[in-house]
């Protein structure tokens, strides 16, 4: 045991730790080319502290560290809202084809016509997924795109001469850069309750809308796993009042092949491709955020959107153009194109049944869930969900003072990545566990997982302190997480 203890020990250490004088990992060949001028004096250091180890250590440092990383690859990761599914290699090798990878977005366009028939084919694809008239794929994020859908609808009141739309309502089941992406756009934000159903409430929409109403930012499903049986009475009330209804599309895997969000009256939907779309997602990015609008927002669309030009012998070109009226540019050239070529290969490989299928599995898999921990976790909302199921931790806190954090923490243990907790925000949900299991997982992995949690419920009752001090076979146990996010250490000290 302990010489086991002092391996784990060694993997542990930090390169410098390692490092012993006069060891090296390279050897540099005489310089062939003439010298540069040093830079001015006061930039430069006489000494900078590096580490001195030999090829093999570094080899073996960072082998170690990959292997405290946990991702999808490695086991069940139930992060809800974040869809940590399983990304099919075939897109990734299909976005390293070398016409893809290769080639760089200042190039003529005349040199690049099968990258942009790619991007054109995918807004296409996507507009008639989500039922509405356009779309722009040039958004990096959701957070981007939801700055899109508020940019454009201030462009579209004020191209009416309506400058006294300044307020945004949104409920509170949304997802939390909603609120942030109104701002930004320079609109004042209101929260609306969710009623006891999780459904937003009408009563208190009736009293919000009046004329200075700019939109509505509407979740669908919401950050409840479930959704709105009030939608078509809320897009009516918010388009009576002369707003724009938008929808947060980051929770597509739910919907797809069953709704058309454009059909039920919104007016510009986004959809998170690295989440929906299979572009790996995680640690910052990268991502894509497509954006789709009804008739009316068509001329405010980001630029650049491709369009395609038929001539009369039937040759198709594709081009790079901005809308007459677009609120401009996003990001930096087309957006993330490798994320494009990945979502546009996943959804030519499934088709339109494969489509559907997404949403059927998820939806089946969270409902799955929720019926087998039905009685062991509390449930906000016993209904039928969608995607993902929100479960609360409040009566084993109550009864045992074991915490929603103190599960997930306990969860690592298992092998198993924590949900997302206290999200719905505490004022929603208290002590919430938000779990998407996604469409890709198996019966038996979620056979596992409930099982998992059941015995993590028992070990409250019987052993709080065994959660309270979780994890337990982690490098590091629990940290300060609100020190780790404020106020990283990012660099060693000896």
């Amino acid at each position: 045991m302990t010489l086991l203890r002092s391996l784990e020990e060694q993997k542990r250490q930090l390169l410098m730790d390692r490092s012993a004088a006069g060891r090296v990992g390279t050897t540099f060949v005489p310089l062939d080319v003439p010298k540069t001028k040093l830079p001015d004096e006061n930039l430069l250091r006489d000494q900078l502290e590096m580490p001195e180890v030999s090829e093999s250590e570094i080899v073996r440092y960072f082998s170690q560290l990959s292997q405290f990383n946990f991702s999808i690859d490695h086991n069940f990761y139930p992060l809800g809202s974040c869809t940590m599914k399983y990304n099919p290699k075939l897109n990734d090798e299909m976005a390293g084809l070398a016409g893809f990878s290769e080639i760089h977005p200042l190039q003529p366009d005349e040199t690049v016509q099968g990258a942009l028939r790619i991007i054109w084919h995918l807004q296409e694809m996507l507009t008639e997924i989500m039922g509405m008239a356009g779309a722009n794929v040039s958004p990096k994020a959701g957070a981007e795109s939801e700055l899109a859908g508020m940019l454009m609808a201030r462009a579209y009141h004020l191209s009416r001469g309506d400058t006294g739309r300044k307020k945004v309502l949104i409920p509170d089941s949304a997802h939390g850069t909603n609120p942030a992406s109104a701002v930004v756009a320079g609109f004042h934000v209101v929260s609306l309750p969710t009623n006891d159903n999780g459904d937003t409430d009408i009563e208190a929409l009736k009293v919000a809308v009046g004329p200075d109403l700019a939109g509505f930012m509407l979740t669908q499903p919401s950050t409840l796993g479930i959704f709105d049986t009030n939608l078509l009475e809320v897009v009516q009330i918010v388009r009576e009042a002369g707003g724009v209804v938008y929808g947060d599309g980051a929770n597509l895997n739910a919907l797809l092949g069953k709704v058309k969000l454009g059909e039920l009256g919104f007016d510009v939907v986004h959809s998170n491709l690295h989440k929906t779309f299979t572009q790996p997602h995680g640690g910052g990015g990268p991502g894509a955020g497509a954006v789709m609008v009804s008739e009316r927002l068509l001329p405010f669309l980001p630029t650049p959107t491709v369009k395609k030009e038929t001539a009369e012998d039937g040759t198709e070109k594709f081009s790079l153009f901005t809308p007459p009226e677009s609120v401009g540019r996003l990001s930096p050239f087309h957006g993330n194109f490798g994320a494009l070529v990945r979502a546009y290969a996943y959804i030519r490989t499934l088709g339109n049944q494969g489509v559907s299928q997404i949403s059927e599995d998820a939806v089946i898999n969270a409902n799955y869930l929720l019926t087998q921990l039905r009685g062991t976790f509390d449930l906000p909302h016993d209904r039928h969900c969608k995607h993902e199921v929100v479960l609360s931790a409040k009566s084993l806190k109550d009864a045992h003072g074991t915490d929603a954090k103190d599960i997930c923490k306990r969860l690592i243990d298992y092998g198993i990545h924590p949900p997302t907790m206290y999200f719905p925000l505490p004022n929603v949900v208290e002590e919430s566990l938000l779990i998407e299991p996604t469409e890709t997982e198996s019966k038996e992995t979620l056979d596992q997982f409930i099982m998992v949690m059941k015995a993590i419920a028992k070990e409250a009752e019987e052993n709080p302190d065994l959660l309270h001090d979780a994890p337990h076979d982690t490098p590091n146990t629990r940290l300060d997480e609100a020190q780790a996010a404020r106020k990283p250490v990012l660099r060693w000290k000896g």
